[in-house]
């Protein structure tokens, strides 16, 4: 059967295709990244009804205002953060489980916060099928920080805010890594944020975007003259 009469290779081929088209080019190039976006099948955790979208360039519609990241987006994040197997890891979003899962087969411990009852329900079906032990998904609003399993090696905030709240600095372990998206529309600022020392931090901006904002997400004061 030739690859154009078999679906498993098919969709093997669009998922090279994903790689070397969209996510090389924005200059990933972690081998451990990229092994990892084979291993673990976006497609599985892509809402039905986009199905066919999993590997293309786009933002996946959830429910409620909510997506799932471009994969070049996913995938630099991850690359960006140096995750090590030692890494305690809070996720703020978990949407579908996919970058729960992405970040489960890096680090150590996992915690996922999801404010949607619902979503947190879809990502403990997804998550089921990856045999993945290090994971708790907890549900609770996040948006301005999560003490509860503070401190932690690694945060990633998967919606915007339109201010960074001090709370999540704060819950860093000296060498911890936060990746956050901060701003409002049109430009947003992806940061990378480091502690380099007790109350002390480094930014590096990462890349610029647009993606919506976490559900009470902390907001800017408005001066009133």
């Amino acid at each position: 059967m030739n690859i154009e009469t078999n679906p498993e290779q098919m969709l093997e081929k669009t998922r090279y295709n994903m790689v070397v088209q969209q996510i090389r080019p924005w200059y990933v190039f972690n081998d451990e990244v990229l092994d990892l976006l084979y291993e673990i099948r976006r497609e599985e955790f892509v809402p039905q009804a986009y199905r066919q979208a999993a590997f293309v360039d786009m933002k996946i519609p959830l429910e409620q205002g909510q997506v799932m990241l471009e994969p070049k987006m996913e995938a630099r994040i991850l690359q960006e953060l140096h995750i090590k197997k030692t890494d305690k890891i809070l996720e703020v979003g978990t949407g579908s489980g996919y970058m729960t899962a992405l970040l489960a087969k890096l680090g150590a411990h996992v915690y996922s916060v999801e404010i949607i009852p619902e979503f947190k329900n879809i990502a403990a079906a997804n998550l089921s099928a990856h045999n993945l032990d290090n994971i708790t998904l907890e549900q609770g609003d996040a948006a301005h920080g999560w003490s509860a399993h503070a401190p932690y090696d690694v945060i990633v905030i998967t919606a915007s805010t339109p201010v960074l709240p001090d709370s999540f600095k704060n819950s860093l372990n000296v060498g911890g890594r936060l990746f956050a998206v901060i701003g409002e529309d049109p430009v947003m600022e992806a940061k990378l944020i480091t502690c380099v020392a007790p109350g002390e931090f480094t930014e590096t901006l990462v890349f610029e975007t647009s993606i919506p904002a976490l559900i009470n997400a902390a907001q800017a004061e408005k001066f009133v003259f």
